[in-house]
């Protein structure tokens, strides 16, 4: 079921497009995407980072079994010059099916930083993650803020994020330690 204006496209976000939403939207919903899963494995230069050293920040990796809860926004095309340019680091733009809790779905679009684009930093332990984003440090800021934020929006929507939720404790044991 599509029941959206022609002029509107769905946009799902899964990492800081869930909490920091600098953008206008018609409508924002709950809603998963099957088949990707959320992982720490992309690298910003850009906002959580910089060139010398980047941050890190969610991607979504294919993975047919797996389900991704994040926020979808029905937005107008005109959103994308904005979006294209925050998403700029490594993300391209992928066509994706949303389902929401009422059991409707659509048809919209999705950043994905695929594996082999400039930022891409691939898989590492939740500890070595953890060490990395406490140490970066963008023009957006601390790269812990945005996992931490990442995991209150998680809670908040209700999702079980074991990847996310286990970086996030290691940085907070990681942090502890250290005062």
């Amino acid at each position: 079921m599509n029941d959206q204006p022609d002029n509107s496209i769905w946009l799902f976000g899964y990492g800081s497009l869930i909490y920091k939403v600098d953008f206008p939207f018609l409508e924002r919903r709950r809603a998963r995407i099957r088949g990707w899963t959320r992982r720490f494995w992309q690298g910003s230069h850009d906002h959580r980072g910089t060139p010398e050293a980047p941050g890190r920040v969610v991607t979504l990796i294919a993975d047919s079994g797996a389900v991704c809860t994040g926020m979808a926004y029905r937005v107008t095309p005109d959103v994308f010059a904005h979006l294209d340019h925050r998403e700029k680091n490594g993300y391209t733009r992928e066509a994706s099916e949303f389902f929401f809790d009422d059991g409707s779905h659509a048809q919209g679009v999705v950043y994905v930083a695929n594996p082999g684009n400039e930022a891409y930093l691939g898989p590492a332990d939740e500890d070595e993650i953890a060490r990395h984003i406490a140490r970066a440090r963008g023009p957006s800021g601390e790269n812990r803020d945005y996992l931490l934020a990442l995991a209150a929006a998680l809670r908040e929507l209700g999702s079980d994020d074991a990847h996310v939720f286990g970086i996030e404790r290691e940085l907070r044991g990681m942090l502890e330690a250290a005062t």
